[in-house]
């Protein structure tokens, strides 16, 4: 498996994912998963762009490209910086979900992962691996109506802050987008590629 800790720096895509701590949930209700888009932007919309996401009860997958940012002083800094966002985003949510559920300790498994992406051959079966997930666990038929992912949100005309175009340029159009997720797609050695299944 590749390294699932690799630094993050600009211009690089990585899938980044994580889950509860001894598997445990995440995510209680609908407003959960709302509040911890909301932070996530929050936190990190000024360093990474998101083109795919998918929220599940125990845990969590992003395909994100870290932004080129300007006026800083050097890579290390840069990577540094967005695992310190990172950990704040966490922390911020925990602390939400800790208060809500009366819990305490650690929320998440310790140090999220951050696989480099480094074929662009990969994007389009790692996006569906992603999306496909909530089928993969038995919690829906069909994984295109998982109300948690990014795949509706992309073909939504509402104004988002996913990568909408590119991802859409992906796949050719929004019909062969459709039609690419219609189809069974043999995703059963992807840990290899895209991390542990979790």
């Amino acid at each position: 498996m590749k390294n699932p800790h690799a630094p993050m720096q600009p211009g690089y895509f990585y899938h980044v994912y994580n889950r509860g701590n001894n598997r445990e949930k995440l995510f209680y209700k609908k407003e959960n998963y709302i509040y911890f888009l909301k932070k996530y932007d929050y936190y990190l919309y000024d360093y990474l762009e998101t083109h795919a996401y998918c929220l599940l009860p125990n845990h969590f997958h992003f395909l994100v490209r870290v932004r080129e940012i300007k006026d800083l002083p050097g890579q290390e800094y840069v990577e540094g910086l967005i695992f310190r966002h990172f950990s704040n985003f966490f922390n911020c949510y925990a602390k939400a979900i800790n208060r809500q559920q009366n819990r305490e300790g650690s929320l998440f498994r310790k140090n999220f992962k951050s696989l480099l992406v480094d074929n662009e051959a990969y994007l389009s079966i790692l996006i569906y691996y992603i999306r496909a997930n909530p089928q993969r666990h038995g919690l829906i038929n069909d994984f295109r109506n998982w109300p948690y992912s990014s795949y509706s949100r992309i073909l939504m005309a509402k104004k988002t802050h996913l990568c909408k175009d590119e991802v859409i340029r992906w796949f050719g159009s929004v019909e062969e987008y459709k039609a690419y997720h219609a189809e069974l797609h043999d995703i059963s050695k992807t840990g290899e590629l895209f991390g542990e299944d979790i």
